[in-house]
């Protein structure tokens, strides 16, 4: 159970994905429960390539005392949520510290240029433990997996939301996510919350 408080202010977080995997969605989800926290929130976001498999950077940035400016800083990113590898090297590169905290989902969405041969995808492997050195602190998840194991893909960032808010990183619990999720998917609660609930339990195994 986390104590709610921030572990510095204002905290910066990055959500990074490819356009339709559902980080925008995890971003709103984080905000509005952060409001109902009590905290000043303020959401920026950049877009890449607009088709499909473009990436979105969503920017969340969180303070009891100021708000803030909707893009964080280079350099001065707290915790990257990452929905590919890739992006999240991307981001590291440009965001990261020797502080930051990263959670990358370890499926890799290739882009055109891969798809169409005129670039290859790195080494797996490498990339994550590249994530890892650069990291202060980094968990690697398999949520496409496991939201394929609970029947449906898509179910992969809810998946990771529940894995940022077992890290204890932010100040929330379980117990903060929960009516959001019940607002937000009315007609799938139960698998949802089993989606959230195994996030959870990635990150504390």
């Amino acid at each position: 159970m986390t104590t709610k408080t921030l572990m510095k202010d204002p905290l910066n977080l990055i959500v990074i994905g490819a356009a339709g995997q559902g980080n925008v969605q995890i971003s709103l989800l984080i905000g509005d429960a952060l409001v109902r926290e009590g905290y000043l929130v303020t959401f920026g976001q950049t877009y890449g390539a607009t088709q499909r498999g473009g990436s979105v950077t969503n920017y969340v940035r969180i303070s009891k005392e100021v708000q803030c400016s909707p893009i964080v800083p280079e350099g001065r990113a707290d915790i990257i949520l990452a929905l590919e590898p890739v992006e999240a090297m991307r981001m590291l590169r440009r965001y990261g510290n020797p502080n930051v905290i990263t959670i990358v989902n370890s499926r890799p969405i290739h882009p055109i240029d891969i798809t169409g041969g005129q670039a290859e995808y790195p080494d797996l492997d490498e990339l994550l433990d590249a994530i890892k050195r650069l990291s202060a602190k980094a968990w690697v998840i398999n949520a496409t997996e496991e939201a394929q194991r609970l029947g449906d893909p898509i179910l992969a960032n809810i998946i990771l939301t529940g894995a940022l808010i077992g890290t204890t990183t932010l100040p929330l619990d379980k117990e903060s996510l929960e009516p959001l999720l019940i607002e937000r998917f009315p007609k799938a609660i139960e698998l949802n919350m089993m989606a959230f609930s195994r996030g959870i339990e990635l990150v504390s195994q």
